[in-house]
């Protein structure tokens, strides 16, 4: 009865080695890489016409001439006096009316920069309400955009041609 019980515990032990305990994932593709890597197609949706939005472009294109027009008028008088400072002294008079031209268009600068953040923030707002481009904003950003390139542009020149502090 004593070998029947150990050969019982013996039989018993070896059966539980023969089940196979390495149990290894398929590597046949699944579903998901099936699908490939390709970003999907994205529907294109356009805007509604909204004239309220229409009106606000419409009026940040005005301030957008205005300060252009400033700029431009601005510019050539400090033109003129970067001109008259040349080779002049720093601190010379003519000196410091070049640096309060120049002031004075970094004025126009900055309210045309106020203009860009304006519209960026328009579209900012549409994004998060997840509405599609506007493209009459989109244009009105991309002019604003490239009217203070050249502003900035301008005034470092005019900034160049002058003596440094």
């Amino acid at each position: 009865m004593k070998n029947a019980a150990s050969i019982a515990v013996i039989v018993l032990s070896l059966a539980g080695c023969t089940r196979d305990t390495t149990a290894y994932p398929s590597l046949a593709p699944r579903a998901v890489e099936k699908l490939g890597f390709a970003e999907p197609e994205v529907p294109i949706v356009e805007a509604k016409p909204d004239p309220a939005l229409d009106a606000r472009v419409a009026t940040l294109g005005r301030s957008l001439d205005g300060t252009s027009k400033g700029f431009a008028a601005d510019a050539a008088k400090a033109e003129a006096a970067a001109g008259r400072a040349r080779g002049k002294a720093v601190g010379s008079d003519a000196w410091l009316d070049a640096q309060t031209t120049l002031a004075q268009l970094d004025d126009w600068r900055a309210q045309t920069s106020a203009l860009l953040t304006d519209a960026d923030q328009i579209a900012s707002d549409r994004a998060a309400a997840l509405a599609p481009p506007y493209p009459s904003l989109a244009s009105l950003r991309e002019r604003i955009a490239a009217e203070a390139q050249r502003q900035s542009t301008t005034i470092d020149r005019l900034q160049a041609a002058l003596p440094a502090a």
